[in-house]
């Protein structure tokens, strides 16, 4: 499982925000290192993974979990050469348990996309305006299945998600 290139291998961190939210992001060594220095200096933490950018505010986290080679349990996504395969793995660790949400933006945007975590809000992707989970509407039928319904089109009642 461990390769020559061990240094490069991505670690779990699983981490539970203050609202009780939980997340997981793969990082290097390297990037532990950068987070728990960020950690201990209050200060925000931002990273690349792959083609993609991560930033995670430490004064929203309650705690987090590194699970690496001295772990009683880990997952580890070392790199390979191939990087569609790669990214294929770097992908798949965000792809776990994901929920559906369809999005319905005032600028006119709609699609279906994929969340690892159920949320409350979400960002539309082409104006960045923040939609909202209309627990009322519950889930509505796209061409990829059920999913949760956000929108900012119209007053969303702030209620439990069921």
């Amino acid at each position: 499982m461990y390769s020559s290139k061990q240094s490069d291998a991505l670690h779990i961190m699983t981490y539970t925000l203050n609202s009780g939210i939980k997340g997981t992001v793969p990082l290097s060594n390297q990037q532990i290192e950068e987070w728990l220095e960020s950690y201990r200096t209050n200060t925000r933490f931002v990273t690349s993974i792959g083609k993609e950018f991560f930033g995670l505010n430490p004064e929203l986290v309650a705690d987090f979990k590194v699970q690496n080679q001295f772990s009683d349990y880990q997952r580890v996504i070392v790199p390979n050469q191939q990087p569609d395969e790669a990214e294929e793995h770097l992908s798949s660790a965000y792809k776990q348990n994901d929920v559906l949400i369809k999005v319905d933006c005032k600028c006119g945007t709609a699609y279906t996309t994929d969340s690892p975590m159920m949320r409350t809000k979400w960002y539309c992707t082409k104006c960045k305006e923040i939609v909202f989970l209309d627990p009322k509407k519950g889930k509505v039928e796209t061409s990829r299945g059920e999913a949760y319904y956000m929108t900012n089109k119209y007053f969303v009642e702030r209620a439990p998600i069921e």
